[in-house]
């Protein structure tokens, strides 16, 4: 069975969205927990960053998507020029999980009542 373009184009999209999703789980997991030490997490942040680079790179649409590409390519960027200890983790811990919270913030902006039915809830006849 041959897959169309289109379809190809689709899962290559999909898998690549899932891996920014997985950073994103992986990084609040690791911050999160105070027994993960620097070695652990740049290892386990270089191995999901080489996952993504080796991925076919695709058009996002989403600003949530576009910032939080953004966001973990200028992490690991930083990291890499310089490399940080167990104290300079622990010192970034809290900024990070605070930039964490607000892409995830924008990304749970969508997900709520679309503004036609909105309307609807405000004319039922109760007010």
């Amino acid at each position: 069975m041959r897959y169309t373009p289109k379809q190809i184009e689709k899962y290559r999209r999909q898998k690549y969205i899932a891996h920014l999703e997985k950073i994103g789980k992986n990084l609040f997991r690791m911050f999160r927990d105070p027994g993960t030490g620097s070695d652990k997490f740049l290892k386990r942040f270089d191995e999901l960053m080489e996952r993504l680079d080796e991925m076919e790179s695709i058009r996002l649409d989403s600003e949530y998507l576009r910032q939080s590409e953004a966001h973990y390519r200028n992490l690991h960027k930083t990291l890499r020029e310089h490399p940080i200890d167990d104290r300079a983790l622990d010192e970034m811990r809290e900024s990070a999980m605070s930039e964490l919270n607000r892409l995830q913030k924008m990304k749970n902006r969508s997900s709520y009542r679309k503004e036609k039915h909105r309307e609807r809830v405000h004319r039922d006849g109760w007010e």
